[in-house]
């Protein structure tokens, strides 16, 4: 760590003068020797970007309100790495600022176990957003940014990126948002170096990195990224301009060593140890590094990060609507009343948590409008963006305010898949309310029937899935979803659905009802078999019981199933004894609730007569029922699918 580097932070000085230039420029060289020995000791990694972003580095996080003491907290500066190929680089600079031992970066980078893993995540303290892929970092700057500004904290957000992922559509994305909601305390730096992967950027895909920005409305600015004067100067004006800001930099690819600059070769590729000494006596710096590093990394303990938890709010809930038994509405609808009663609630309210609610031109269909009209400065409208607004919610849930995005299933979550994947790697707190799912957007066709959603949600760790059946386990589920940590997806169709009710013809998710994710509750008793029903479903389930009960004598259990990413082990046993399972769901019947509860059966040891149906193709344009009808999920198909059970 270094102890002689100026502090930046709020600008103090006009511009910078001979010895703090010194003293970045000396830090700058340090840096530098470790990224390479970092790379050479992993045998991989991505060196040359590292070098060419190297001041810019240094120039942000000793400008940026970011130190070792506060950067696990809220308000504050947020820092954003979007090419984070070039983790050497950010870990050499954070480590020369005391966020962690220099050696314990540079002995055990992209070891097994190690939190220094090829692409920067959060477990490194001072890393704010983990960003694999490309294109994505501008988007989350725009969620801390939007963040900030409804905590009404005055901290600004640094963005660093390369110039070959400016051609990315979601970079445009993020662009326009951050223009539309006036977030002048967004700074973008562009390491505009000129090499990518595959050769230059003019011969991979040109493009006009000026006009770009400046066509979507930001400040655009350029430095020499090798010139602390140069880029303090562009940061100061930034931080006190009324746009968004970009700092175009233009820097050296390889900075600093002969065999490096300019060459596409070392943008992911490390040196043989030959060229690594080489490499470090052009650097000024002391070979030796790697012997000790590699002696670390053979021998000395793994270094433990830091444990990054989902965050949760402090908003009052209030008390659910009761939806009576005559009443007929669609789930959607008791969703957004939902929301709208929690968002009056805490608008306003002092000491309060931030609701923001993230919409791309949906909000009539997926009933966000009345949140809108009640808490204007909290209502996010994005436009037809998604990949953008999927990673500005989902970070901006990391930084101290409660984010929610209302879209179609097709788009919130088929479309941007790798964003919600990232903001589940990122620990976020995302809650993804997904509409018009499944068959039930009939008329609209097999573009937009979402038939895959509990499929790539089952394939992510830590997301959640809620599936309500009716409208009154829909509230519920909205205000659970909003009190706790956590990435939480709600799913329900866009059809009017009647309300389920117990055998007394009470509403049975009301009264005393509390939801429980991972609950299968119990509808129907019965003793001839069950049927397992995901979320809507449950209404022809019931049906289904009382045409078998009537043609056939029989009494079937049903369980309607919210949660199918975690299955009701009791429920399953119980199940089981009655000796015929079906479960039925508006869902591909390869990758939903049928399958995650066969082979959670076969976990359990557990054994019986099981079918599940489900879609099997893609469907018609048509009505909702003739579509569903079509796919023999309607209650006359689902009572014959259970009589072939029957005669097993």
């Amino acid at each position: 760590m270094s102890l002689n580097l100026p502090v930046l932070r709020n600008f103090p000085v006009e511009s910078l003068d001979g010895p703090a230039v010194r003293a970045l420029e000396e830090a700058a060289g340090r840096c530098r020797g470790n990224a390479v020995a970092m790379v050479t000791l992993a045998d991989s990694g991505h060196p040359a970007g590292s070098l060419s972003s190297m001041e810019m580095y240094l120039a942000v996080y000793t400008a940026a309100n970011l130190t070792p003491e506060n950067c696990s907290e809220i308000d504050r500066d947020y820092v954003v790495i979007s090419h984070g190929h070039t983790s050497p680089g950010a870990y050499a600079v954070l480590a020369e600022l005391g966020f962690f031992d220099p050696m314990d970066a540079i002995a055990h980078f992209r070891q097994c176990g190690s939190p220094f893993q090829g692409h920067v995540e959060r477990d490194v303290p001072g890393i704010d957003w983990g960003s694999g892929n490309l294109g994505q970092g501008l988007s989350a700057a725009v969620g801390f940014a939007l963040a900030q500004k409804s905590r009404k904290n005055s901290g600004r957000t640094y963005v660093l990126m390369g110039d070959g992922g400016q051609t990315k559509g979601q970079t445009a994305e993020a662009r326009r948002m951050a223009v539309k909601e006036k977030l002048s305390n967004i700074t973008a730096l562009v390491d505009w170096n000129r090499i990518q992967i595959s050769g230059t950027v003019d011969s991979v895909m040109p493009a006009d990195l000026p006009a770009l920005w400046k066509a979507d409305g930001w400040e655009v600015l350029q430095s020499d990224g090798h010139s602390f004067p140069e880029l303090y100067a562009a940061l100061k004006k930034s931080a006190a301009n009324s746009v968004p800001t970009v700092i175009l930099c233009r820097t050296v690819m390889g900075k600093g060593v002969s065999f490096m600059e300019n060459s596409p070769e070392y943008h992911g590729k490390a040196p043989r140890e030959d060229l690594y000494v080489q490499a470090m006596k052009e650097l000024g710096q002391d070979p030796s590094l790697l012997g000790a590093a590699r002696k670390k990394r053979n021998s000395g303990p793994m270094p433990a990060g830091r444990h990054v938890a989902p965050l949760s709010g402090n908003l009052i809930l209030g008390d659910p609507a009761t939806y009576g038994a005559d009443k007929k509405t669609d789930n959607r609808s008791a969703f957004g009343s939902a929301l709208a009663d929690v968002g009056k609630k805490n608008y306003g309210r002092e000491g309060g948590t931030p609701l923001l609610v993230f919409d791309c031109d949906l909000a009539g269909s997926v009933k966000t409008g009345d949140f809108a009209k009640n808490c204007p400065d909290w209502f996010i409208q994005a436009g037809i963006q998604e990949h953008s607004t999927a990673t500005a919610a989902g970070a901006a849930s990391t930084a101290g305010v409660v984010s929610l995005w209302a879209d179609f299933g097709v788009f919130g979550l088929s479309e941007t898949y790798n964003q919600q994947r990232l903001n589940d790697i990122n620990s976020a707190s995302i809650k993804t309310v997904l509409t018009h799912v499944g068959l039930d957007v009939g008329e609209d066709g097999k573009t937009h029937q979402a038939i895959d959603y509990v499929g790539l949600l089952r394939n992510c760790f830590g997301w959640r899935l809620v599936v309500p059946a009716d409208p009154n386990q829909t509230d519920r589920a909205l205000r659970w979803a909003l009190g706790e940590p956590g990435c939480i997806c709600l799913a329900m169709g866009r059809s009017k659905l009647g309300v389920v009710v117990n055998e007394e013809g009470e509403p049975l998710f009301a009264g005393s009802y509390t939801f429980r994710y991972g609950r299968a509750d119990l509808l129907r008793e019965g003793k001839n078999g069950t049927i397992f029903a995901l979320g809507a479903m449950a209404e022809r389930a019931l049906k289904a019981r009382q045409i078998l009960l009537d043609e056939k004598g029989v009494e079937i259990a049903v369980y309607s199933v919210s949660s199918p990413l975690s299955p009701d082990d009791d429920a399953l046993r119980a199940a089981a004894r009655t000796g015929r399972i079906l479960t039925c769901e508006d869902h591909s019947v390869n990758s939903g609730m049928g399958s995650i509860l066969a082979a959670r059966m076969a976990e359990l040891g557990l054994s019986c007569a099981f079918r599940s149906v489900g879609v099997h193709r893609y469907g018609e344009s048509g009505a909702s029922p003739d579509v569903i009808a079509a796919m023999g999920l309607d209650e006359r198909s689902l009572a014959k699918a259970f009589g072939e059970l029957l005669e097993k």
